[in-house]
């Protein structure tokens, strides 16, 4: 079989990779611990950001934080950052382009997020992008957020890719982790951490114009990595 007839794929990270959706998540996590009264900074948000719910919650409030707690925690926050999505939630530059250009190129594509399920779908629907993705997983397919893989390999699976072939893109520390723990090859944006965070990758970039699809077909069959 030859490179050509071998399947690969395009695994996205959402927030700060194919959408830019840093500020609406700010907005809501400050919203909800202003109410709270608790202190929240923009640093703890980039330190945390592409992380599951559960963890920034446990990591700010307390590993004993009450289940239900929890849980009504999070639903506001989430609340408050959906109702921000129309108005707040743009394609980051060179997204478009680089979807229809992978799709020509015959990559299978998936989303692969940290996020409720509820606000994937709604950002999708909102920027009518889900015909592009042949699989999609949130933080309900998981039993264990990033930095542990398992988002990424469920991706996989779902997409019928074998992990080797897969080329994650992602924006945050733990991500870059998660994919390179799962056996795929990543690439790195500058979104929302600096280059020397996310060194790990295979490449980092600062935007997705820099990203061909051909440099990540290349990647994904094991053609050579491009330059860091």
């Amino acid at each position: 079989m030859g490179d050509g007839d071998e399947p690969w794929a395009v695994i996205w990270d959402m927030d700060g990779v194919l959408v830019d959706s840093g500020e609406a998540h700010y907005e809501a996590w400050a919203r909800l611990f202003r109410e709270e009264g608790i202190p929240y900074t923009r640093e703890q948000f980039l330190q945390a950001f592409g992380q599951r719910n559960d963890r920034i919650l446990r990591t700010l409030l307390g590993p004993d934080l009450p289940e239900d707690r929890l849980r009504e925690l999070e639903a506001r926050k989430e609340a408050y950052y959906r109702a921000l999505i129309p108005s707040r939630v743009r394609l980051l530059p060179g997204a478009w382009e680089l979807l229809h250009a992978l799709r020509e190129a015959g990559a299978r594509q998936a989303v692969g997020s940290s996020g409720p399920r509820a606000n994937v779908e709604a950002t999708l629907a909102a920027l009518d992008l889900g015909p592009f993705f042949g699989a999609l997983v949130a933080a309900e397919d998981v039993r264990e957020g990033k930095p542990a893989p398992e988002v990424f390999l469920v991706a996989a699976e779902r997409l019928g890719v074998p992990p080797a072939r897969c080329v994650v893109l992602e924006d945050a520390v733990a991500g870059v982790q998660a994919a390179l723990a799962a056996g795929m090859h990543c690439v790195a944006l500058t979104t929302t951490r600096p280059a020397h965070e996310l060194a790990a990758a295979h490449r980092v970039v600062a935007s997705l114009r820099e990203v061909r699809a051909e440099d990540l077909r290349r990647l994904a069959l094991g053609m050579g990595e491009t330059g860091r």
